[in-house]
C-alpha cells in the first residue's frame, strides 16, 4: 500500500462492502462531512470531494508535518514509517467513527467500507485538473443525476459559493482562472480525464 507523505497529493476513493450503501439519506452524508472535518482537515487539504451512494472520492494534499504538528504535537517524535502509519490511521478513524454511528442508526453489524481504501499519488499537473472534474462529474458517470449541479454531495457546489468552506477555494480558483473558466473546464473530456474515466475507479 502506497504511504501517505507529506506535502504529497493523492487521489483517494472507497467503497461500501458487498452491496451495501455508504449513504442511506441526507443525514449521513452531512454526518460523514462533519467527521471529515474532524478527522481528516487537521492532516490534510482538500480540494474537491464527491460523496455517492456507494462510494466516494477525494483529492487531497497532505500537510507539511509542522502543519499536521499543530494540533498533534506528538508527531514531532515520531520516525517517518510510524508518521506514515498516523495518517492513514486518521482515515481509518473517520471511517471506523462513521461506522459505528451508522450501524447504531441502522441496526446493522459489521464494517461497511471495504477494509483498505485506495490512495493514487497525482503527480502532475494536468493529471491534477483533469482529476478535479473526473470527481465532481462521477455522479453523471454513475448516473445518479443529469448535471453535476443536480448533485448536492460533492465540492461542486461549495467551490462556487462564498460561503465560508474548509476546502481549498481560493488556491483551485487561481488554478483555473476563474469561476467561468473552472465552470467550462467540467464540460471537457480532455486525454487525462477520458483515462481517468477508464481506470479501474469505482
Amino acid at each position: 500500500m502506497i504511504p501517505l507523505k507529506p506535502n504529497e497529493m493523492y487521489h483517494i476513493y472507497n467503497h461500501a462492502n458487498g452491496n451495501d450503501n455508504l449513504f442511506r439519506n441526507e443525514e449521513n452524508y452531512a454526518y460523514f462531512l462533519k467527521r471529515y472535518a474532524y478527522f481528516i482537515h487537521p492532516i490534510a487539504k482538500t480540494y474537491a470531494y464527491c460523496l455517492m451512494p456507494n462510494h466516494f472520492h477525494l483529492l487531497v494534499k497532505i500537510r507539511s508535518e509542522e502543519g499536521i504538528a499543530i494540533t498533534f504535537p506528538k508527531i514531532r517524535t515520531l520516525e517517518k514509517l510510524e508518521f506514515d502509519k498516523f495518517i492513514s490511521k486518521q482515515f481509518a478513524n473517520l471511517f471506523s467513527s462513521y461506522t459505528q454511528s451508522y450501524n447504531k442508526v441502522f441496526r446493522r453489524k459489521g464494517s461497511l467500507f471495504i477494509k483498505n481504501f485506495q490512495r493514487k499519488p497525482v503527480k502532475s499537473e494536468a493529471y491534477f485538473t483533469s482529476l478535479v472534474q473526473y470527481i465532481h462529474r462521477n455522479p453523471l458517470h454513475h448516473g445518479f443525476c443529469d448535471k453535476i449541479e443536480d448533485w448536492n454531495w460533492s465540492s461542486y457546489h461549495s467551490l462556487l459559493c462564498t460561503k465560508r468552506t474548509l476546502l481549498e477555494r481560493d488556491e483551485l480558483m487561481d488554478w483555473y482562472g476563474n469561476i467561468p473558466h473552472f465552470v467550462e473546464a467540467h464540460k471537457v473530456n480532455d486525454q487525462y480525464y477520458v483515462e481517468l474515466a477508464n481506470d479501474d475507479f469505482y
